[in-house]
């Protein structure tokens, strides 16, 4: 697989981790946006470290992380389900020739928004930004939320991501006193350029050469755009006949943007007809 995400520990450390890996996925994620190119290496970044605290849903829900601020890049959104089915989006100025993390993004949050059936309100965590990269921004956040200590090395390319989360375990200190610090130095070794032709299984291998490594099946990545036209009519009914007849009379159609998925859903009259006989519209 070359959209994935594999989780591994380090046995000897009780240190755990896990890579992840996009490439046709992202190049899904990407197709149409015409983002500059600082832009689309932050939405990169945010990509991989949503798949990272992703994979750890154990139940059916979907993890929102957004990034808002004041600089060219308003806001940043990605998210996934618990399948590992990804979305994302940015808000930015067309043109940009600003390349840091802190002046792209400005002043700002970092929201966290965790959605699951099983219960009754969605769970919320917001943290100021603090780092001169998405890596720190988000180490920032673990130290904030009292999570396990961690570490993030990320890289893009123009066709591919790659991310690798480290957290250290309770009780590592006891089992090897400098284990986090060597592994941490490790880690730091990775030279982007080798990262993109590399298995999951070669990567750990070349990092951890002399730890006792288990690695875990990989989980598979998708797309998270897929048409929902079910969703748009559900949307347009809620909104009632006389509101959407309305919009129709003035515009001659109801277009419908999803942002998220760069997508719009176009609507003549027969379509909205037919969504209110309850009927299946074609949309196009």
């Amino acid at each position: 697989m070359s959209n994935y995400v594999q989780r591994f520990l380090l046995e000897n450390l009780n240190i755990r981790g896990a890579v992840v890996h996009l490439d046709s996925v992202w190049q899904e994620i990407l197709s149409g946006r015409n983002y500059p190119q600082p832009v689309t290496q932050l939405l990169g970044e945010m990509s991989a470290v949503t798949l990272l605290l992703g994979e750890n849903l154990k139940q059916t829900g979907r993890l929102t992380i957004q990034l808002t601020g004041s600089g060219p890049v308003s806001m940043l959104m990605l998210d996934c389900t618990e399948s590992l089915h990804l979305r994302g989006m940015a808000k930015c100025e067309q043109t940009t020739e600003v390349q840091s993390v802190p002046d792209l993004l400005g002043h700002g949050h970092l929201l966290l928004t965790l959605d699951m059936p099983s219960m009754r309100e969605s769970y919320q965590s917001i943290v100021p930004l603090d780092g001169k990269t998405v890596a720190e921004i988000f180490e920032h956040y673990f130290r904030q939320s009292d999570q396990l200590p961690s570490r993030l090395f990320l890289a893009t390319a123009n066709n591919a991501i790659f991310g690798l989360l480290l957290q250290k375990l309770p009780n590592a200190d006891l089992q090897d006193p400098d284990g986090w610090v060597r592994a941490e130095s490790l880690a730091n070794t990775i030279h982007d350029h080798e990262l993109f032709n590399l298995t999951a299984e070669e990567i750990l291998t070349r990092l951890f050469y002399e730890e006792t490594i288990r690695i875990f099946d990989a989980q598979s990545v998708q797309n998270g755009c897929q048409k929902d036209p079910v969703k748009i009519y559900a949307m347009l009914r809620s909104l009632g006949r006389e509101e959407v007849d309305s919009i129709l009379k003035e515009f001659g159609e109801v277009i419908v943007s999803d942002d998220i998925c760069n997508r719009e859903y176009r609507l003549d009259a027969l379509a909205i007809d037919a969504i209110f006989r309850e009927a299946g519209p074609t949309i196009h």
